[in-house]
């Protein structure tokens, strides 16, 4: 039996659809909640541009006839926070029960905990980042529907421009933490998905790792925040893929919550 305190699960994923990737997150986390599974990170991308509202966001917040005309999926996530226009970039997901000593102090300690892993991951490239060291008051977070408008309490910043978006849910006995990391930023499409003016300068708060390193390898790029998970937690993962449990659950969910509006 694996020694879920020191081992934990790597899952590498190919693009999928918005439905399946938000679908598969949920049942994964679930599976671990219950201890049927170890904590659990997936790595993955979507297999054609895709829109996520956070789970109270309300889909008037963006432009929902572009989204339509240019076959841009909207999905909700399980987890809170705004929107994040998903294209070329890499998405990652953490599950783990709150029983798990590192992750059991409350969602600004795990927040913390976890940024530290990007922050190392980012260091591998030659990149200095930085977390944001306050969390900000509700009328700041208001102010746009794009979540990379604005950076909170343990994101990720390069220059001062956010590089990662993360959200996360947490429950009585585990928690899930949904990320984005752009590679690319699609400036025309944000403006137009999230009805900015011409003239704002999306660049000034937000920015593509490619932007930084326009060679760099999405399997490289995994395999450090992989191993930097290892190092920051003391833990070995071992890959794996979901399990059958999981799949059937993702299917479930996938029909009954998580199928896209366009």
């Amino acid at each position: 039996m694996l020694n879920y305190h020191k081992t934990w699960r790597f899952i590498n994923s190919k693009p999928c659809s918005a439905s399946c990737n938000m679908a598969l997150d949920e049942a994964i986390a679930v599976s671990v909640r219950k201890g049927d599974s170890p904590p659990t990170l997936r790595l993955y991308s979507w297999d054609k541009p895709s829109l996520s509202l956070g789970r109270f966001q309300k889909a008037s917040d963006i432009n929902i006839e572009y989204c339509r005309a240019n076959r841009i999926q909207i999905v909700k996530r399980p987890t809170g926070g705004r929107a994040i226009l998903h294209g070329d970039e890499l998405t990652y997901s953490f599950s783990v029960r709150t029983d798990n000593e590192p992750f059991s102090k409350g969602l600004l300690d795990s927040y913390k905990k976890i940024s530290a892993v990007f922050n190392l991951a980012l260091n591998k490239l030659g990149i200095q980042a930085e977390s944001k060291k306050h969390r900000e008051k509700g009328r700041v977070l208001a102010g746009s529907p794009l979540c990379f408008q604005s950076s909170s309490f343990g994101e990720i910043l390069i220059d001062n421009k956010k590089i990662i978006g993360s959200a996360q849910k947490r429950w009585a006995d585990g928690l899930l933490q949904q990320g984005s990391i752009p590679y690319i930023i699609d400036e025309p499409a944000t403006v137009k998905v999230f009805r900015m003016k011409p003239s704002q300068d999306i660049k000034e708060s937000m920015t593509g790792l490619k932007d930084i390193i326009p060679d760099l390898s999405d399997k490289e790029f995994r395999g450090i925040i992989k191993r930097s998970f290892e190092e920051i937690f003391d833990i070995k993962f071992i890959p794996a893929l979901p399990s059958q449990n999981e799949e059937a659950l993702a299917r479930e969910l996938e029909a009954e919550k998580y199928q896209v509006f366009e």
